[in-house]
């Protein structure tokens, strides 16, 4: 199931270009429908809303059944047990501390002259939240859009998931709103969500920003409204790379790989090892693993045709190789693991350790693990309290501190061949002359 390769041979060069393409935004079919939802719901509103959310998801819903009540709120408690809440509620305090790490304030400085500058940093007002809640129960991705928006102090976060056939959503996906503050979720997803939160209709308030997982319908609908509305990042299939030597614990490779594949079948889990003994002993627990375990097809696929061991001559071959990959997590099963952390310089996520697994950070750690997938971790960052604030400048000049730098400007717009910026400055000191 999985496959072994010496990183060298032309063989992993062909696996490592195939991941590079894997997940790209480019499919022209799909493109072409998210288009046409879009369209239909800028135009039509409520009505479009309906059209789409009756035809993929709950066929009988109407427009007064689009946003959750209170007592849906109130009936869904009855429907989870006390261990979920108080696995939430850990996720959630875990989170939130991290996150209010992260908060930064405006600042002012002054300057000679009198000259006053400084940064404002604000909230955004309103964030719309997609996640996925039939398919697939994502009440970690839930819980991580949500809390950095409320540490920013977002004032309106709106949650959209798609319904159950009965116009229900999950009574878990509830309870995790509430418990972490949102009360305004709304029966719709996919693109006809996204559109929503973009264009807004009569049922549903237009935000300011859109974040959160999805399928490619969801991701191509976030990409195509961007400019109107601000997103977070467009989410590719999920990424494990561990990078291991001959220290590491084959069974707990293999589960953690198996714990990436499983998300879909084009999920992506690569082991690169200085130690080919090693990376038999994985493929053996990985096939001894999988066969106890529920999603077959999902395994089948991502182990077939995006996830490998990669054979490196050592563990300064494997980081480089782990760099140009650029993946969404790396776990670092390595004998002193902290002389090599320092090397890895493009990931989502590190997890250090054999007792840190990829899925502690999904769900309790604390850090985010909403992380860009697809290569673009060589240059962006996890969802974090930034990505819900924004930041204003501010500039004040006294008469004598614009007086200095007036030949400066004026020389400058001149370049730039735009005499009226020149004119806004020496207009001033003209006109005191006179």
């Amino acid at each position: 199931m999985l496959k072994i390769f010496e990183a060298h041979t032309e063989e992993a060069q062909e696996f490592i270009n195939r991941l590079n393409l894997r997940g790209r935004l480019d499919d022209e079919v799909i493109l072409k429908t998210v288009r046409r939802i879009l369209q239909d719901v800028r135009k039509n509103g409520d009505a479009a809303v309906i059209k789409y959310t009756r035809k993929f998801d709950a066929p009988r819903i109407a427009v007064k059944d689009l946003r959750v009540k209170a007592k849906e709120f109130d009936d869904a408690q009855s429907h989870v047990d006390r261990e979920f809440i108080d696995a939430v509620r850990l996720a959630r305090q875990n989170i939130e501390r991290f996150h209010r790490k992260q908060l930064r304030n405006s600042w002012f400085t002054a300057e000679e002259n009198g000259v006053l500058l400084g940064h404002m940093i604000r909230p955004l007002k309103r964030v719309g939240v997609c996640v996925p809640s039939v398919s697939q129960l994502l009440v970690s991705s839930l819980i991580m859009n949500v809390v950095p928006a409320k540490v920013a102090g977002v004032e309106e976060i709106a949650v959209f998931m798609g319904p159950m056939r009965n116009r229900k959503i999950n009574p878990h996906m509830l309870v995790a709103a509430a418990e972490c503050g949102v009360q305004e979720v709304y029966k719709c997803g996919g693109a006809q969500a996204v559109a929503a939160m973009a264009y807004g209709t009569e049922t549903l308030p237009k935000v300011d920003k859109i974040v959160g997982p999805g399928n490619s319908f969801v991701q191509l609908a976030k990409k195509e409204v961007y400019g109107m509305v601000d997103i977070d990042k467009l989410a590719g299939p999920s990424e494990v790379l561990v990078i291991a030597d001959q220290s590491a614990e084959p069974a707990f490779i293999a589960a953690d790989l198996i714990s990436q594949a499983e998300h879909s079948e084009d999920s992506s889990a690569i082991l690169v090892t200085p130690s080919r003994t090693l990376a038999e002993q994985v493929r053996k627990e990985v096939e001894l693993q999988t066969k106890v375990l529920p999603r077959q097809s999902e395994l089948t696929g991502a182990f077939e045709n995006h996830s490998a061991a990669l054979v490196v001559p050592d563990l300064a071959a494997a980081i480089n190789l782990a760099n140009a990959i650029a993946p969404e997590h790396i776990e670092l099963e390595v004998e002193r693991p902290f002389e090599w952390i320092g090397e890895i310089r493009n990931a989502g996520a590190i997890l250090v350790g054999p007792y840190t697994p990829e899925s502690v950070g999904d769900y309790i750690a604390g850090p985010n693990h909403i992380l860009p997938t697809g290569g673009a971790a060589r240059y962006a960052s996890p969802l974090n309290v930034d990505d819900f604030l924004k930041k204003t400048s501010v500039i004040s000049y006294t008469e004598s501190a614009l007086k200095k730098v007036t030949p400066a400007v004026v020389k400058l717009a001149q370049v730039e061949g735009l005499d009226g910026h020149a004119a806004a400055m020496t207009t001033r000191f003209d006109r005191n002359q006179d």
